[in-house]
C-alpha cells in the first residue's frame, strides 16, 4: 500500500472506529451529515469494480460513502468494505462471505438473508440494522449490532467474544444488547464476554457454545436449547430461563445471579 494511501487509510479508520465499549460516542456524531447518508458510488459502479477484481486483488471499497446503496443480491465474495460506509444499504440476499467489513458503518442496514460466512467484522456498527435468517457461520463478529433484528440468523461457530490476548482498545466483544435473536442457532459459537442484555433469545440453538461471563441480564431464553453450552460465570440477573432444552447438559449452576432468574 502506498505511503499516502495507508496514511488516508489510518486518518479515516481512526476517525469512524467506535469501540463497543463507547458506544456513547455516537450521540456526539452528526448521523445525518452527507458521509454517514450519501452515496459516492452507484450500483453499476460496484458491479463494475466486482467484475474487475480477482482473487489476488478482490474489489476494495475501503473508506467509500455507499450509504443507502441498493447492493441487493450482488456477489460481493471477499470484498473489501473497511471502513465503509453502508449505512441503509440494502445488501438483501447478497453474497458477502469471507468480505471484510472491519470498521463499517452499516447502521439499519438490510442484510435479510445475506451470506456472511467467514466474513470479518471487526468493529462494525450495525445498530438497529436487520439481519434476519442471515448466515454468519465462521464470522469474526466483534460488532454492536444493539436493537438488531436477527431472527433465525446462523452463528455456528462464529466468534462473538473477547479476545483477552489483544484489548489494547478496550473490551471488543460482540454487543447484541435488546436484539432479536428468536430461533438464531448459535451452537458451537464462542460468545464468551458478549452483551445480550435484554436480547430476545427465545428458541435460539446455543447448544455447545461458550457463554463464559457473558451478559445475559434481562435477556429472554425461553424454549433455548442450551445443552453442552458453558455459563461459567455468565450473568443471568433476571434472565427469563423457561424449558431450557438440555438444561442438565449446560452447567448453570456456575452462573451469576441464577437465584434471580426467572426459572418457572
Amino acid at each position: 500500500m502506498p505511503i499516502i494511501r495507508r496514511f488516508l487509510f489510518l486518518v479515516v479508520a481512526t476517525s469512524l472506529a467506535v469501540p463497543a465499549s463507547a458506544q456513547d460516542l455516537l450521540k456526539h456524531l452528526d448521523l445525518t451529515a452527507p458521509a454517514m447518508t450519501e452515496s459516492e458510488m452507484t450500483r453499476a459502479e460496484v458491479e463494475a469494480a466486482v467484475a474487475a477484481a480477482s482473487a489476488s486483488a478482490p474489489a476494495d471499497f475501503t473508506a467509500k460513502k455507499l450509504n443507502g446503496l441498493n447492493l441487493s443480491g450482488l456477489d460481493l465474495t471477499g470484498a473489501v468494505f473497511r471502513a465503509a460506509r453502508l449505512n441503509k444499504a440494502n445488501l438483501r440476499g447478497a453474497k458477502l462471505r469471507g468480505a471484510i467489513l472491519d470498521q463499517a458503518w452499516m447502521l439499519q442496514a438490510d442484510l435479510t438473508e445475506a451470506d456472511l460466512r467467514d466474513a470479518n467484522l471487526f468493529q462494525a456498527q450495525l445498530i438497529g440494522a436487520t439481519l434476519d435468517r442471515a448466515d454468519l457461520s465462521g464470522a469474526r463478529v466483534a460488532s454492536d449490532l444493539s436493537k438488531a433484528s436477527l431472527r433465525d440468523a446462523k452463528f455456528v461457530g462464529a466468534v462473538l467474544g473477547a479476545d483477552m490476548r489483544n484489548q489494547s482498545m478496550g473490551l471488543m466483544r460482540g454487543v447484541l444488547r435488546q436484539a432479536t435473536l428468536d430461533g438464531a442457532d448459535f451452537s458451537g459459537a464462542d460468545l464468551s464476554r458478549v452483551d445480550f442484555e435484554f436480547a430476545s433469545l427465545r428458541g435460539a440453538n446455543l447448544s455447545g457454545a461458550n457463554l463464559m461471563s457473558a451478559e445475559l441480564a434481562g435477556a429472554d431464553l425461553t424454549g433455548a436449547t442450551v445443552k453442552g453450552a458453558n455459563f461459567n460465570k455468565a450473568d443471568v440477573d433476571s434472565a427469563k430461563l423457561k424449558s431450557l432444552i438440555g438444561e442438565a447438559g449446560a452447567n448453570l449452576d456456575r452462573a451469576l445471579n441464577l437465584s434471580s432468574a426467572i426459572r418457572d
